[in-house]
């Protein structure tokens, strides 16, 4: 059985069963038969989808092991409708997509905040018999069931939507930078895969503008055949307007590195190499100029870059003005 993330849940979920119609003859004082006042069911509960900006995992869902929706009541005399069952509106954070997990098809994929979608809609009460008189039938003894609610095992899965994702080989700093630049408190040590969650902040701009920054889990190679964490990793990484590739002073090639790790994310999806790339080397506040000198020819030429180091605090300041820059080219090349 497949584990529950804060960014992939697997539920059960039932929408509601559709009320049978009425099958009901009026009866006066005068009119023993006065025909047919049977009602029509009430419709099942529907199971909603909503997009809440508030929310940044799916981890309130968790615990979520049966989503059971509400039945339609059954039709009553006097041609009484029944009672709709009670939608049950699920709020998740925006970048969420619903999948089925027989088929993988996706369903729902939210991205507005406050944006609602019927995910499983609810079964449609049955008709009265009141509805089946006709001129030759004037006393139809029959009324319909209800339609049966829709049942199945679904998957939501988070793809986090952050302008910039930082992207790296475990231990590479991103966390230690997330911390530095924005009010997030990921996790912090040394060894692979500390981040095992995506960890999202925002960055403070000047004049009171912002953007949001997402440290993702490590990616190491092999990562888009599903080694490490593998496309669990991968996918958060589609919606990022900028990819941030953190690569460390000390590390023994970073052309080499560097080129690991886009070719990653080919393999995975050949449209990441569309994205708007920049290079932050960190770790390097050791760095003299002569060796800064060294590494600036080792990396691409088209690609800006910029050194940095978290623990200083040297070269911040200087990224955020490169991400904010190159966020803004982007949208007017849109």
């Amino acid at each position: 059985m497949e584990k529950n993330f804060i960014d992939y849940i697997r539920i059960f979920c039932r929408s509601g069963h559709g009320g049978a119609g009425s099958k009901h003859f009026m009866r006066t004082k005068y009119n023993a038969m006065a025909g047919p006042d049977g009602g029509d069911g009430g419709r099942g509960a529907h199971i909603i989808l909503r997009g809440n900006s508030q929310l940044w995992t799916l981890l309130h869902l968790r615990y979520y092991k049966n989503v059971l929706a509400e039945n339609g009541e059954g039709g009553n005399k006097n041609n009484q409708t029944g009672r709709f069952g009670k939608d049950i509106i699920i709020e998740v954070p925006l970048g969420t997509i619903a999948r089925d997990e027989e088929t993988g098809q996706k369903e729902v994929e939210i991205l507005e905040d406050g944006q609602e979608v019927i995910w499983l809609k609810g079964g449609r009460g049955g008709l009265g018999n009141s509805n089946f008189k006709t001129a030759t039938n004037q006393a139809p003894d029959y009324a319909q069931p209800g339609e049966s609610g829709v049942e199945g095992w679904k998957l939501l899965e988070l793809k986090v939507l952050a302008d910039v994702g930082l992207v790296g080989f475990p231990n590479a700093g991103k966390s230690t930078l997330l911390s530095s630049i924005t009010a997030a408190k990921p996790k912090i040590a040394n060894y692979a895969f500390t981040t095992l969650t995506p960890q999202l902040g925002m960055v403070e701009y000047r004049d009171g503008k912002s953007f949001c920054i997402a440290d993702l889990p490590g990616i190491i190679e092999g990562a888009a055949e599903g080694k490490g964490l593998g496309h669990r990793f991968l996918r958060h990484i589609e919606r990022n307007s900028i990819l941030l590739f953190l690569i460390p002073a000390d590390c023994a090639d970073h052309k080499k590195e560097f080129e690991i790790l886009v070719n990653e994310l080919k393999e995975y999806n050949p449209e990441m190499l569309q994205k708007d790339f920049v290079i932050a080397v960190s770790k390097s506040d050791m760095l003299d100029d002569e060796l800064k000198a060294a590494i600036k020819k080792e990396l691409p030429k088209k690609i800006p870059h910029i050194f940095i180091s978290s623990v200083a605090g040297q070269g911040l300041t200087e990224l955020k003005d490169m991400l904010w820059k190159t966020l803004n080219d982007a949208k007017k090349n849109l």
